[in-house]
Order: C-alpha cells, then sequence, then structure tokens
C-alpha cells in the first residue's frame, strides 16, 4: 500500500514520487464501500497527440467511457477537396451503449467541430454532454445545418459546476485562453484525481475574461492530483505568452495611425479579437462590417449571451459600405490562413459582391499561421500587396498572441499542481517532446512521464503508468462534402495528380 508522504512533495522529484494515496487506498483503509473499485483507468486520446487539432480523448474505467472533447482539424495543402479531418472512432463502433458522455473544454472548432460528423455513430438516449455557455451556443447553433441529426440536450456547466456520470466526478474551473467560457476539468474517479488544463495561458491583463484564478488550481492541487494533462502548443516557445492587453495597444496604434479602411482578418472563433476590434473601430468612429457565415454566428451567440458588446448602428451591413468614407469603415472577416472559400480570399481575388480591395486598404492578419498553411498564407500576402494595399502580420509587430501557455507558464501550472504522473497534450510531436523535458526538469521523475500518440492505450493506477504495445484505430477520417470517411488515401493521390497534370474533356 502506497503510504502518504509528510514531506513537501515541491522538495524533489524522488519525494513527488513518493506522496501520493489515491481515493481508492483512502477508501479501504476507512472500510467504506464503493462501487467502482477498479485500480486502473484507461486513457485514449484519438487525436490531438502528434498534431495540432482534432482533440478527442477517452477515459475508460471499468468499461465506462467519459469523452473530452471533438474536434477537427484543417486540411494540409496536399488534400485537395477535403473540408476537415475528424477522429477515427471506430473503437467506440460497439461500445455505444458504455459511453457515459461527453464534456466540452471549450468553443474552439478543434476541440467542437466533429460534433456533426461524429454524434450520430455514439449518440444513444443515456447520453450526457456538457458545455459552458458560449460553447454549447455554439454546438446546437452549428446543429441547426444538420437537420438530418438527432436534437442534441447539452446540459450547461460553468466555472465550479460538479456533475457525476458513473466513476467519474467532474469539477470545472475556468481557464485562460483566447476565448470566453474555457474550462479545465477536475476528474475524480476511484484510481485517483486527474486534472485536464483544457487550452490555457496565464494572462494577467485579459480582454474581456478574468485572469487566472491561482488559488483555485492552488485548492485543487491541495485535492492530490494523480495526472496532469497539460497543453503543449506553446511548449517549444520561451519565456511568458504575450496578454491580449498588449495585442490591444499594438492594435490601437494601427487604428491610430492609418487613413483608409482597416480590412482585419482573424478566426471566427476568437471572440475576445473580434470584441477587440468592435471597441477599437468605436474609439476611432469607425463603423464595423462582419463578413463570414461562422464569424457572424459566433458574433450573434456572443452578443446573445454578452461576451461582444457594441453600440447601437455600429455593426452595418457590407453592402452600406459606399455610404461612409474609407476612414470610418472597419471590416472584420474570416481568411487569415488563407483558405480558399473564406471571405479574405474572395475579396483579394475580387470574387465578394460588395467588397474590392483598392490603394490604401490596411490588412490585418491577427493569427498566426497554422502549420501547413504558410505558402497560402504567403500567395494571400503577395496578392493583396500587388493590389496597392498594406499588410500588417504577426512577425512585423504583435497583434496576435496565442492562447497557449509557453514555457514560463507550463513550469508554474506543473509546479502548482504538482502531479505524481503527466502527459503533454495538444500539440505536434515536437511540442509534447519539449513539454515532457520541462516536466522532467521541474521534478517530475522521468518514469512518471508519458509522451503518448494518437491510438495508444495508457494504463494509469495509484503506482505506474504505461502504453500497452496495442493500439486503437487513430487515422485520417476525411470529411469532404456530405461524405464522411469516403475518401481515403488512394482517392486522395489521384486527386493530387489531377491537381498537378490533370485535364477536363468535355462532350457537348
Amino acid at each position: 500500500m502506497t503510504k502518504q508522504s509528510n514531506i513537501d512533495p515541491r522538495d524533489s522529484g524522488a519525494e513527488m514520487k513518493k506522496r501520493y494515496v489515491s481515493p481508492t487506498t483512502q477508501i479501504a483503509m476507512k472500510g467504506q464501500r464503493r462501487d467502482f473499485i477498479s485500480s486502473t483507468i484507461r486513457i485514449i486520446p484519438l487525436g490531438g497527440l502528434g498534431e495540432v487539432g482534432r482533440n478527442m480523448t477517452l477515459f475508460e474505467i471499468e468499461g465506462k467511457i467519459l469523452i473530452c472533447d471533438m474536434g477537427l482539424r484543417m486540411p494540409g495543402e496536399d488534400m485537395p477537396g477535403i473540408d476537415y479531418i475528424v477522429p477515427n472512432i471506430s473503437c467506440l463502433k460497439d461500445k455505444k451503449k458504455n459511453i457515459l458522455g461527453v464534456v466540452f473544454t471549450h468553443g474552439h472548432y478543434d476541440h467542437i467541430g466533429a460534433v456533426p460528423y461524429l454524434i450520430d455513430k455514439i449518440w444513444h438516449p443515456g447520453l450526457e454532454m456538457h458545455a459552458s455557455p458560449l460553447t454549447r451556443g455554439i454546438i446546437l447553433k452549428r446543429q441547426e445545418d444538420f437537420p438530418n441529426l438527432p436534437p442534441l440536450n447539452v446540459n450547461e456547466v460553468k466555472n465550479g459546476s460538479k456533475i457525476n456520470m458513473g466513476p467519474f466526478k467532474i469539477e470545472f474551473f475556468r481557464q485562460n485562453h483566447n476565448i470566453p467560457d474555457n474550462l479545465g476539468l477536475f476528474i475524480e474517479t476511484p484510481v485517483g484525481n486527474i486534472l485536464h488544463t483544457s487550452d490555457f495561458k496565464f494572462d494577467p491583463t485579459p480582454i474581456n475574461d478574468l485572469p487566472t484564478d491561482f488559488q483555485k488550481l492552488k485548492m485543487l492541487a491541495d485535492r492530490k492530483i494523480l495526472l496532469l494533462l497539460s497543453d503543449s502548443t506553446g511548449a517549444e516557445e520561451e519565456n511568458h505568452s504575450l496578454s491580449e492587453k498588449t495585442i490591444e495597444k499594438n492594435l490601437e496604434e494601427i487604428f491610430k495611425k492609418v487613413e483608409g479602411r482597416i480590412i482585419a482578418a482573424t478566426f471566427a472563433s476568437l471572440i475576445n479579437r473580434i470584441q477587440q476590434m468592435i471597441a477599437l473601430s468605436e474609439n476611432y468612429g469607425r463603423k464595423v462590417v462582419i463578413e463570414g457565415y461562422s464569424m457572424k454566428t459566433n458574433v450573434e451567440i456572443s452578443r446573445a449571451l454578452g461576451y461582444i458588446k457594441s453600440k447601437k448602428g455600429t455593426i452595418i451591413k457590407a453592402k452600406d459600405i459606399q455610404k461612409y468614407p474609407d476612414s470610418k469603415i472597419t471590416i472584420l472577416c474570416t481568411g487569415a490562413q488563407g483558405e480558399g472559400s473564406a471571405v479574405l480570399m474572395r475579396i483579394a481575388t475580387k470574387e465578394h459582391p460588395f467588397i474590392r480591395l483598392k490603394k490604401g486598404d490596411n490588412i490585418i492578419l491577427s493569427s498566426s499561421v497554422i502549420p501547413g498553411n504558410e505558402r497560402t498564407v504567403q500567395n494571400l500576402k503577395d496578392d493583396i500587396l500587388r493590389q496597392g494595399c498594406r499588410v500588417f502580420h504577426y512577425k512585423m509587430m504583435d497583434i496576435h498572441a496565442g492562447g497557449h501557455a509557453q514555457k514560463e507558464e507550463l513550469k508554474e501550472m506543473i509546479k502548482i499542481i504538482r502531479p505524481k504522473f503527466f502527459i503533454p497534450i495538444h500539440g505536434q510531436y515536437s511540442m509534447l517532446a519539449a513539454h515532457a523535458e520541462i516536466a522532467k526538469e521541474v521534478g517530475i521523475p522521468e518514469e512518471n512521464v508519458v509522451v503518448a500518440e494518437n491510438g495508444q492505450i495508457i494504463n494509469l493506477n495509484p503506482q505506474k503508468i504505461s502504453v500497452e504495445k496495442s493500439r486503437v484505430p487513430s487515422n485520417y477520417v476525411m470529411v469532404d462534402g456530405l461524405g464522411i470517411g469516403d475518401v481515403g488515401e488512394i482517392v486522395l493521390r489521384d486527386r493530387q495528380m489531377l491537381a498537378r497534370d490533370g485535364m477536363f474533356v468535355i462532350v457537348v
């Protein structure tokens, strides 16, 4: 039986190995009974490890399954015709009734975007779904685009909410990110307590949000954390992430100096950035046009929930742009990644019905470039510059802050939580490996750190963490129009060949 250590676990890595006493052990010591007495939990990542996006993780105890997030990722440049890539959930095919529910951390599509494509494969009348107000609103609004699917009942949870699902007791706590209503998870199980950070950063001066509740994190840590699952996207970046307040100051410098129209492109789900742009536009007497279906939808939901505020008359329609001088117009749109169907690309290629680029326009690309999109974004910038416009991007000045903790914040999180075991999540393999090194630096023993990949099965008990030799399928499932998983490697290869050397033959 593991004994409780009286030594502060922060003193050394060796002491961190000693100190953990699982709830199962504690209950056995007290002679209490419990419905679930398993000594092992299985953790199976189906997406998000070894890649950016497609986040989805299974937690399984005695056959009862909890799902965390159901995200998608965007296709690479070498995937012509593919809309999205979603997790492979074939391992759940015969386990539908064992799935207790799904909990969502926040409303970014890399965490919720796969819901319409996968939900019918796991849905049953007893399935529970839990999300924060904004996340819930985005999920349900998007579900309206899929009328053939069963209606979803998503329960609303907030900071401090507690729910029970079989052997899992879950408490939600707020975390800074770059979207409101981001929640981390404290998961109490018969095996031990697990803390899932969600995507996070420590921002002392956030926009449209509250600073990190460090006292809450310390209180959770005092309840003894067996395993920490922590966001790794910023693990290769030195120092501390930029505050949104810094970004706002730099964006204001652009608003002060430029005289023509401002066309700002960002992610549709970057609610805090959209709010910053609206507020700055109001401060400098500009009207705001919002273009892009997903951005319009998210703004509508956020305004209803009070996360985006604007004065009456600030937001106008694109067709009314001509009524105002260029110096009084801001256009917020999608397309900072150079997506072919997004608004900024349609403006640049003169395909938008109301907006054309002209000399004197100022284009702000307020997002970093997702790996794989570099060439597309470069081509977009070139096309814009050829039309006499000026382009501002994150490499020129700090006009975008990622929503992810960097090295110093990741170290601080581990020091606060003091887990016995550690798994880095959410990131390319190099990011996971870098985060694992950070964990070792702050005292987590090497044998207690697991750098896992999608499809691997991780077994966890109070004494040991290990990875099985067997794996579950975790290959890409590609969404192509209404088809899900219809396009395989052979079809994709044929498309690539046609894109390079193909031709059309039209017979009339």
